[in-house]
């Protein structure tokens, strides 16, 4: 047991960064596919101050009624694309943050430096990757109506292109701090509770079960500044160039004072049928490219 114990470890901790980044691309690939309308309906209820949608099966259906089923995909190619970039910058990077913490002895990394290595890569991927693409993700999305031509934003690169001639690169940044607080803290969690069993060992169901367990606590924890987030990524300047909410700060005060506590958390229920299940999709394909490539280079086992 113990020498098994001590060939997994040493297999786990061989898996080369790039392999975990690829891994972690394939991945998003696919959450971003199978999730995209979950994330479309938590953008409008975000975005919803005027009571417009009753939940979230009359806010799907809404959409679909009024602007058909396409609709619920609104967004998906920088959500895609987004995933895709986040999750490689995700995986590599926690592996190379891991290293830093392995302990030179065993092998191994403690919960200390799981969540340091996890709040390491969330904060990364939140700078370089998360916030520009879902600036422009949430401003597509939050237009309404079945007339594309009529529509502010023509499509993903029209959005981003717009946004720079308005409001600056900076405006691509639009809610970076509450970003970088989120997804370290997501990130933090996710890779503390994620079970640290070789994916070689792992069938499918076990990789999707641990991935939707590490992925349920994330949102709960970091719901206002998701909210907060979306508000300053989809807000644009008045007619006399003003700002509604100034900073995160002011937008949690804000939002505390106008619309409750509550608001706060608002779109906590499609982020958990969003956010575990994605994970659960992720780890499952990333533990079984990992696991292959185990297989393959490292236990030199037939496939």
């Amino acid at each position: 047991m113990a020498a098994a114990a001590r060939t997994d470890s040493k297999s786990q901790a061989s898996i080369p960064p790039y392999m975990k980044a690829i891994s972690g691309s394939l991945g998003g690939v696919v959450e971003a596919c199978c999730l995209q309308p979950i994330d479309v309906i938590k953008t409008r209820l975000q975005l919803d101050r005027g009571g417009a949608y009753k939940g979230i099966s009359h806010c799907g259906s809404t959409v679909v009624r009024t602007e058909g089923v396409r609709a619920l995909w609104k967004g998906l190619t920088p959500f895609a694309t987004h995933l895709t970039l986040k999750y490689t910058l995700r995986m590599g990077s926690n592996a190379m943050f891991q290293t830093v913490f392995k302990d030179s002895e065993t092998g191994k990394v403690s919960n200390h430096g799981r969540l340091l290595s996890g709040f390491g890569a969330g904060v990364l991927e939140a700078l370089a990757i998360v916030t520009p693409f879902e600036v422009v993700k949430i401003r597509l999305q939050q237009q309404k109506g079945l007339s594309p031509e009529l529509f502010k934003y023509k499509g993903p690169i029209h959005c981003a292109r717009t946004i720079v001639r308005e409001e600056s690169i900076l405006g691509l940044w639009s809610g970076a701090a509450p970003t970088v607080m989120r997804n370290g803290t997501n990130q933090a969690v996710m890779f503390t509770a994620k079970t640290p069993l070789t994916s070689s060992s792992l069938h499918p169901w076990q990789s999707m079960i641990s991935g939707f367990l590490a992925g349920t606590a994330g949102p709960f924890c970091t719901g206002p500044f998701d909210v907060v987030k979306t508000r300053l990524m989809a807000q644009t300047r008045d007619g006399e160039g003003g700002l509604k909410y100034k900073g995160m700060v002011h937008a949690i005060r804000t939002i505390y004072a106008e619309e409750g506590l509550v608001a706060l958390w608002r779109g906590l229920l499609p982020r958990l049928m969003r956010i575990p299940p994605g994970q659960a999709i992720m780890w499952a394909v990333a533990d079984q490219v990992t696991g292959l490539y185990e297989k393959r280079y490292l236990l030199n086992a037939p496939l």
